[in-house]
């Protein structure tokens, strides 16, 4: 079944590649399904099936997520509308959720009700909830009561159920409120228990970033690109991952993925999968990282393994366990479990630990490790105890293997065609950490030139002018127009020409004032020889000129002399009007300023010597929490020569609060931390900074 969709994906050009445990299946490797050949990468079989298991195997399966639409309606059309349906997930009350509710119950107004819970982080917790300005005590005891409970049921990110009867036989269905979908009222452990099997097409934005990439390249430039024949070994592609240039690239764009490649500095792809293991929250909990990198640099030469049978295991982690299929080779080789006992130990010493099957197992492996290497008494503790904690947060190395490829892939456009990257991501949007106007700063800072939208230029998305050197915003990007309508003006003016004016614009196509506005203050107009101001002037009038009117008919303006918008005022309109500044940043407006101030850009920092007090500022891009964190808070500054990671302790965090979840920008003051090329500033002062020009932030767990 799962080979069947695998086959439609390639049959219609739908990127797709197993992920998870299926990797570990040479079946999976030679039928298509997966893309990593697991015999020659040494992964175990064990981890996707052993004959202990009890039922099939879980086959994951990443799917390109703009087209991921189409292969959920094939397996309907396949299996029967009445015999496949996607599967639900209880949705909880978190923090934010859990106030606007409460405030709701006790009958506050919807502006207040938003006002709260806007103050308040997303991470899930209600501690910030106390340190907001006037939150009745009553509505933070009753959020604090219904937090974790379930508030309603969702569709599942990926899930499908295929049954061979029709579903609603054995579980309750209903209709999904998308168009031509069905839903369980099940979630996938209540599917479990009664024995359904679940498959799970999971959409992949990187993937669709990927597809993008392919076409583009091949148009514009005439050059067709095959992701099998990329050449893994790349000496420059591995050099720009260690210098953190990692904007955009998959799995390595994150705040602490890119404070840990200058670190780690990778040199082949294995350095990639373990990049990808290293920075999860288990081996972050279980201090792995440190000594991992630290031995994989040299600068830890004085450790050994606890017996010499675990060599086999963890000779290519360098003694520190990473992956799940590291616990069961060491089972194996420490205590003689067979392949399938060892899966059944993983298992057990899992998420959902069984103290039963613990207990039991855990004999097993003392008697085993007694019996094969006669290992007993404080070391026999010291292994299982080492091998207990590690359980519960190793990543499947076979995940980590697939998820590298496309770490590789992405780098490999990112350096050689990034102009093409750059479209691509837009057209990919939304996905990854950055905002459209990040993502086309980076490419600028890369040399590409980015151009804004044009009703005679553009397509609906994101393309290439050029011959492949320079990126054009689409119409779809420009506020109130979106991908309908601006495939209806692409297909106009494919069809019958260019337009040649405003009024034939609006002649053609049926367009509201609002929309002729929009498209003025972007800039789209400008092919008909207006200024901004003077198109903005006859928006109204245009608009008037409808396709469905008589000729004539519409009103005429004479448009007075309008003076031409300045920089700021320029770079302004375009991010209201499509979220991107295509030639600005809004820091570089204020760099005198900010330099007499004495900050420090961004790409300053690096001959910033370590410890030294600076000052810096930028847009916030994003603020990160991670549970690993112990409640300290990373606040991601831009300004027009990158990136900047800020550090905000407990305390600080609860000073500036407000000011740190509310702002826009800020000037922030701190200590430099350089780690081996990694750095960043550790903040003890945080002031607001007007940047004249709307930016956006993202909250991350």
């Amino acid at each position: 079944m799962v080979y069947d969709i695998a086959k439609f994906c390639h049959d219609n050009n739908i990127l797709c590649q197993g992920r998870g445990s299926a990797v570990n299946s040479a079946v999976c490797y030679a039928l298509g399904v997966t893309s990593i050949d697991p015999v020659e990468n040494g992964l175990l079989f064990e981890r996707f099936l052993s004959v202990a298991r009890d039922g099939e195997p879980d086959i994951d399966i990443d799917i390109e997520s703009d087209r991921r639409e189409e292969v959920i309606q094939y397996v309907y059309t396949k299996h029967g509308r009445d015999k496949a349906a996607q599967v639900a997930n209880t949705i909880t009350y978190r923090g934010r959720m859990a106030v606007r509710d409460m405030a709701k119950a006790l009958g506050f107004a919807q502006g207040q009700q938003d006002a709260w819970s806007k103050q308040m982080g997303h991470w899930g917790g209600l501690a910030d909830a106390a340190a907001v300005d006037g939150i009745p005590p009553q509505v933070i005891h009753l959020a604090q009561q219904i937090k974790d409970f379930p508030r309603h049921m969702g569709i599942h990110s990926g899930g499908m159920v295929m049954c061979d009867r029709p579903l609603a036989d054995v579980v309750p269905v209903e209709w999904a409120r998308m168009e031509n979908r069905s839903v369980l009222q099940w979630d996938k452990d209540d599917c479990a228990a009664v024995g359904l099997v679940k498959f799970d097409l999971l959409g992949l934005g990187m993937l669709s970033a990927l597809h993008y990439c392919i076409d583009l390249v091949a148009e514009h430039k005439g050059i067709t690109v095959d992701l099998a024949h990329i050449d893994l070994k790349e000496p420059a592609v591995y050099e720009m991952l260690a210098r953190a240039d990692s904007v955009g690239v998959f799995q390595v764009e994150s705040r602490a993925q890119m404070a840990t490649l200058p670190r780690l500095k990778p040199t082949k792809f294995f350095d990639l999968v373990v990049e990808v293991a290293l920075i999860r929250p288990g081996p972050i909990q279980g201090g792995s990282v440190h000594p991992y990198i630290r031995r994989y640099n040299g600068i830890d030469t004085n450790w050994e393994y606890e017996h010499p049978s675990m060599e086999r295991a963890l000779k290519k982690t360098l003694g520190v366990p990473l992956f799940q299929e590291q616990l069961m080779q060491l089972a194996v080789d420490v205590a003689g479990f067979t392949p399938a006992e060892s899966d059944q130990l993983r298992r057990a010493m899992g998420s959902k630990r069984s103290p039963e099957r613990m207990e039991r197992l855990r004999a097993r492996f003392y008697e085993g490790m007694q019996n094969l290497h006669g290992i007993t008494g404080e070391k026999a503790d010291r292994i299982y105890e080492k091998l207990y904690a590690f359980a519960n947060f190793g990543f499947p190395e076979s995940h980590a293997q697939s998820f590298a490829s496309l770490v590789f892939y992405s780098a490999w456009f990112k350096l050689h065609h990034p102009a093409a990257f750059c479209a691509a991501l837009l057209r990919a949007q939304p996905m990854g950490f950055y905002s459209p106007q990040s993502l086309v700063a980076d490419a600028r800072r890369h040399g590409v030139t980015v151009h804004g939208p044009d009703v005679n230029a553009s397509l609906s998305y994101a393309t290439l002018e050029n011959q492949g050197l320079e990126v054009r915003i689409g119409l779809g990007a420009v506020r109130h127009v979106g991908a309908e309508l601006a495939q209806k003006i692409v297909e106009e003016r494919k069809a019958h020409g260019p337009f040649g004016s405003l009024l034939d614009l609006t002649g053609r196509i049926q367009l509201t004032t609002p929309q002729v506005e929009a498209l003025a203050t972007g800039g789209a107009l400008g092919c008909f020889g207006m200024s901004r101001r003077e198109a903005l002037w006859v928006a109204g009038a245009a608009a008037a000129q409808r396709p469905d009117r008589l000729p004539g008919v519409g009103v005429s303006s004479r448009i007075p002399g309008l003076p031409e918008m300045g920089e700021v005022t320029r770079a302004a309109a375009d991010v209201w009007a499509t979220g991107v500044s295509p030639d600005s940043y809004p820091t570089q407006f204020l760099r005198a300023r900010l330099d007499a101030m004495g900050v420090v850009p961004a790409k300053g920092l690096f001959g910033v010597p370590d410890g030294s007090r600076v000052l810096v500022a930028g847009a916030v891009t994003h603020r990160q929490r991670p549970a690993t964190a112990a409640g300290v808070t990373f606040i991601n500054l831009e300004d027009e020569t990158g990136m900047v990671n800020v550090v905000c302790s407990v305390g600080l965090w609860a000073r500036y609060r407000k000011l740190a979840v509310t702002a826009r920008a800020l000037i922030i003051r701190g200590q430099v931390q350089n780690a081996s090329g990694a750095i960043s500033v550790v903040a003890d002062q945080l002031r607001p900074l007007d940047l004249q020009i709307r930016s956006t932030s993202r909250d991350f767990r």
